[in-house]
């Protein structure tokens, strides 16, 4: 007997889409998935109005969260921090009666414009892509959602001339596909530093 199909919630937040060569590119990717919703955080509220009823809403009706965004000065784009703000309220997200999002999955899928080597404690960045997502990571355990190591394409910038786009989207369509199918090992994954190569190790065939 299968398992139902887990619903996948994507909040996309970048703010120059006619500049972005990768995120796009994802996005369209997810639109293909059944049981995956994008929702693009830019194009929905372009004055930062979050409606906090609705956003809350589309939160109950899914069961794995994830934030895709560029890596803007180590740290998301502005609104997703404004919906983290609004959206997640006390009495809903967090504090003694605060467990709407108990269970759930979250995890992040960014890119990075400088190259991996850079996002190491001797390289240029100081700190890992999960040291530097420690804010998001403490907000998914103040949540009480289960934080799984993120998904990375580092060097966007050039990723378009180094062909590389379309086999980090294909992955992407991986990870979401075994995610809705309920095949990945969360308990590996949240303990891996990304998930980029590492496929074999916890989703499960």
């Amino acid at each position: 007997m299968t398992s139902p199909a887990k619903k996948v919630l994507i909040l996309f937040a970048h703010p120059s889409q006619h500049r972005s060569e990768v995120n796009v590119a994802l996005i369209k990717q997810a639109q293909k998935i059944e049981h995956v919703t994008v929702v693009d955080l830019y194009h929905d509220y372009p004055k930062f109005n979050i409606d906090i009823d609705k956003e809350q809403k589309q939160l109950l009706d899914h069961d794995i969260v994830i934030f895709q965004f560029p890596l803007y000065w180590y740290s998301t784009p502005a609104i997703l921090k404004e919906w983290q703000d609004m959206v997640l309220e006390y009495g809903f997200a967090y504090g003694s009666d605060g467990n709407a999002l108990k269970g759930k999955t979250f995890l992040c899928a960014i890119t990075a414009g400088g190259k991996e080597e850079a996002y190491q404690t001797n390289g240029y960045n100081q700190f890992t892509i999960r040291e530097l997502l420690h804010p998001l990571e403490q907000m998914a355990s103040l949540t009480h959602m289960e934080y799984i190591a993120p998904l990375v394409l580092f060097g966007a910038r050039t990723a378009l001339e180094d062909d590389r786009i379309e086999r980090h989207t294909e992955r992407f369509k991986v990870l979401l596909s075994a995610l809705v199918e309920d095949r990945v090992d969360t308990e590996i994954a949240k303990t891996l530093p990304k998930l980029n190569h590492s496929f074999d190790k916890f989703i499960k065939e």
